[in-house]
Order: C-alpha cells, then sequence, then structure tokens
C-alpha cells in the first residue's frame, strides 16, 4: 500500500511582486499580505504543515473570484479557495504557494425555492447560518458534518456527517453550482430539476473536487420539510461490538432512523469532562429519530427492542430541543474535548467507511490495534452508513508518536478497503490521503482524474499538490 504524503510534492511556485501589485490595486481593502492574515488562510483542522500563501484575497462577489482567478492565471500561480477553514486533510494548504481566496464574505441566501424545496446561496454561508436564513419557510437543510462548515467548502470535499443516514450526502443534496474555471470563465452547472439527462453530469464532477477544478461562488441545495416529531435517545452498551451490532440489525431491517452515532468509552470520558455532562461511561449510541409521532414512537420501540437484544441499557430519551441540542453539541464537541484532554497534542483525524455488513469487524479489529500502540485515541461514529473515525492523539514533539499513529491509520485504511470500503468517508483526500487514493481507485482510474484536472486546469493552478500529484 502507497504511503500517504505529509509535505509538499514540489517546491512553492514563485509569486511574482507584479501578481501581488496588481491584487493590491483590484482589492484595495480587500488584500492582505500580513503574515497573521496568511497564517490564518495556511491552516486547517488537520495536522500536516506547510508554508503559508503569499496573499489572502477577501472575495465578495463571483467578480472579484473571477477577477482574482484571472490575475493569478496570468502568472500561472496557484489559488485555493477558503471557507470556514475547518478541513482536516491538508485541502486549504498552499503546498506549492499562491495565493488564498476568502470566500467566508460570500455568505447570503440568494434565492429560496419553498414550493420546489430548494435554496441557492453563496459559498461563504455555513450551514448552522443556511438553517437559521430558512427556518421560517418550515424547511431545513440536513447535512451535518459536525463543524459549523461552509457550503461551498461542504459541496468540494462532499462532506456528509450525522444525518447521511437517511438524508444522504452532498453528493445526493447538491442540485447546481456556479463555478468560476481556471481561466476565469463563469460557468454553470445542473438546474433546480430533481433528475436531467442532458449530457455529462458536471455537477457530480464538481462535488467532491476539492477546489481543484473550479472555485464555487453559488450553490443549490435541497432542502427538506422539518419532521412533525423528532426524538432523541442514548443507549449505553457493554462492549462496541454490542453496540455495532445493534446499528447492523436496525438498518438491516429498514427502520428509517435520522442519526445514529457511536462514541466509545474515551470519547464519553472526555466529553463528560468538556461538557459537565454525566454520561455512562461505556460505549454508546446517539439515535434521532424524525416523522410523524406515531412513526417517531415505532421507530424508537423498534430500536430499543433490539438494544435490549444485545445488553443495551440506560436507554435515556431526550425530546425538548433543548435537551437534544445538549446531547449533539456534546458528540460534535468530541474532537476538540478530546485534544484538550491531553494539553498541547495534536489529532490525527482519520476516517474510512465501509459496507454495514463489516463495520463489526473493521472496527473491532482497529480498536484492537489502536489500544494495542499505547496511543491515546478516540472512535466516533456515523455508523448507520458504515462511517466511523479515529482521533490519535500524540506529542507533536515526539516523531515516534507520529510514526505510531501513521501506522495505525495505514493499517485502518488497508483493512477497509480490503473490506471492500474506502479510504476516505467524507473527509476528502487532500494531502494526507494522496497514496491511498491509488490503491483503492487503481492507477487507470487515477490517470483519468488527472487527465480531467489537465484538460479542465492545464497550468495547474487550482489547488495544486491536492487528491493526485501531476
Amino acid at each position: 500500500m502507497n504511503a500517504p504524503a505529509h509535505a509538499p510534492l514540489r517546491l512553492p511556485r514563485p509569486v511574482p511582486q507584479a501578481l501581488l501589485e496588481a491584487l493590491q490595486q483590484r482589492f484595495g481593502a480587500q488584500y492582505s499580505s500580513a503574515l497573521a492574515v496568511r497564517e490564518q488562510h495556511g491552516r486547517d483542522e488537520g495536522s500536516i504543515s506547510a508554508p503559508p500563501p503569499a496573499a489572502v484575497v477577501f472575495a465578495e462577489s463571483t467578480q472579484d473570484v473571477q477577477d482574482a482567478v484571472r490575475l493569478a492565471a496570468q502568472h500561472a500561480v496557484p489559488v485555493i479557495a477558503y471557507g470556514a477553514g475547518s478541513s482536516l486533510e491538508g485541502h486549504l494548504l498552499a503546498v506549492q504557494g499562491g495565493i488564498s481566496i476568502d470566500v467566508g464574505r460570500m455568505n447570503h441566501v440568494l434565492s429560496i425555492d419553498a414550493d420546489d424545496l430548494t435554496v441557492t446561496v453563496q459559498p461563504g454561508i455555513t450551514r448552522k447560518a443556511l438553517n437559521e436564513a430558512i427556518k421560517d419557510t418550515g424547511l431545513f437543510f440536513p447535512i451535518d458534518p459536525g463543524a459549523d462548515a461552509s457550503i461551498g467548502g461542504m459541496a468540494a470535499t462532499r462532506a456528509s456527517g450525522t444525518n447521511a443516514v437517511r438524508y444522504g450526502t452532498m453528493r445526493e443534496n447538491v442540485l447546481a453550482l456556479q463555478v468560476v474555471t481556471a481561466s476565469g470563465e463563469v460557468i454553470r452547472t445542473g438546474t433546480r430539476a430533481k433528475k436531467s439527462s442532458a449530457g455529462y453530469d458536471l455537477t457530480r464532477l464538481m462535488v467532491g473536487s476539492e477546489g481543484t477544478l473550479g472555485l464555487f461562488t453559488e450553490v443549490t441545495v435541497r432542502l427538506y420539510p422539518l419532521p412533525e416529531a423528532v426524538s432523541a435517545a442514548i443507549c449505553s452498551f457493554p462492549s462496541i461490538e454490542a453496540a455495532v451490532r445493534t446499528v447492523i440489525q436496525t438498518i438491516q431491517l429498514g427502520v428509517p432512523i435520522a442519526r445514529v452515532e457511536l462514541i466509545d468509552v474515551n470519547s464519553v470520558r472526555v466529553v463528560n469532562a468538556h461538557s459537565k455532562l454525566n454520561l455512562r461511561e461505556e460505549p454508546m449510541l446517539l439515535m434521532e429519530f424524525h416523522g410523524s409521532p406515531t412513526g417517531v414512537q415505532e421507530q424508537a420501540e423498534t430500536v430499543q427492542a433490539i438494544a435490549q437484544e444485545f445488553g443495551g441499557n440506560a436507554f435515556e430519551w431526550a425530546t425538548t430541543p433543548e435537551e437534544r441540542t445538549r446531547l449533539w453539541t456534546a458528540r460534535h464537541n468530541a474532537y476538540f474535548a478530546a485534544v484538550q484532554s491531553r494539553p498541547g497534542c495534536k489529532a490525527i483525524s482519520t476516517d474510512t467507511c465501509v459496507p454495514i455488513s463489516r463495520l463489526a469487524d473493521c472496527l473491532l479489529e482497529s480498536v484492537h490495534e489502536a489500544d494495542a500502540s499505547g496511543l491515546p485515541y478516540f472512535l466516533v461514529g456515523h455508523v448507520g452508513d458504515g462511517n466511523f473515525h479515529f482521533g490519535y492523539l500524540l506529542d507533536p514533539n515526539a516523531p515516534e508518536e507520529r510514526e505510531r499513529a501513521e501506522a495505525l491509520n495505514h493499517q485502518l485504511v488497508a483493512r477497509a478497503l480490503s473490506m471492500g470500503g474506502t479510504c476516505t468517508g467524507e473527509h476528502g483526500v487532500g494531502v494526507h490521503k494522496m497514496g491511498f487514493l491509488v490503491d483503492e481507485a487503481g492507477t487507470g482510474a487515477v490517470e483519468m482524474m488527472r487527465a480531467i484536472k489537465r484538460a479542465l486546469d492545464p497550468q495547474n493552478i487550482l489547488n495544486p499538490g491536492k487528491i493526485f500529484a501531476l
């Protein structure tokens, strides 16, 4: 199996002073070359380091993005889109130098088409801000990767998260895009129609391309009616296997559960300390049910009966919005709770996804390896669709710990691939998993991806050094 990359694959390209002066002249106060600003835009939530970009442009319109890309293209200088900075695999790092285009100010809702259950937004709006903006329509946007990520970033990485078991991922929920290409041209892909047979599916090509084929300036996504009733529950188990077997049987029986999250005992412990909770310190499932009051009750009773078969206990309900929010906030803060549990540590957070029938085998073997390593770790998973995450906590000044963590990650990915899974269920490839993509897709498929990249971005200026090397 190929080793993952951790450093730039080539030296940063020079950024001519003429380009920096042209950007400053065009953008004025929307341009910055201050070190603090560049450093902010040169790191994400992952553990990989790279030099910061040479400058940052704060785009406020599609025209701004066009002009920045056109100026960069004249000098063959890389451009990297920046949204909320919440990625984990080095997506926004300037590994080949260049400029960062921050779309955070492009954060408006452009149109709400409630009758068609769609909304069109600018890429910088975050998922929480979007739901706040549409709350009076009786609709909501369900994709929830945990972090308050930008919609553009979520589309670029094909994000999913806790609700994916019922509502799908960004792949299913992005209907149309406005994209600035490598030459600075603006194109549109897709429509608000539910389906189309017109030509190549460019929307699906762009979703998950991690900023390597174009910069999104508008995104049209599906919305869903707010469920009539919502109920959440937690249930503790004597072992991870018991919890996972409960999930497998629930999915195989066709129970339309909205969310089902696994957190291991390490995660429960740090979440209790961080969020001042008193959760039972055992492997736990957090579940949520959407539908009519009768339907929600039937779903919950079915899952509770399945859980009891596998030794589930302390089945507790959270029926008020405040109680549900408290539980899910604690779950979403698991990453930060774990990092704070070992002061000064760095977390290598990885994810894989396997067919639901192989979930227990993959998880249990991976837990056994992590326990044997002696390295502190935590485990969380959107296990309803076979997706889970390990976070290995390491001392950044101890190279042997990083080596151990990377070895665990390597073994985890190899296991998932051998079971018909993927090297990444939702984080994306970025820099960290470039070698694994070849193992998963094969050299022929990766070469086809390279051919598409070369055709659409002949100067290789759009987020170069990500997904694969050119």
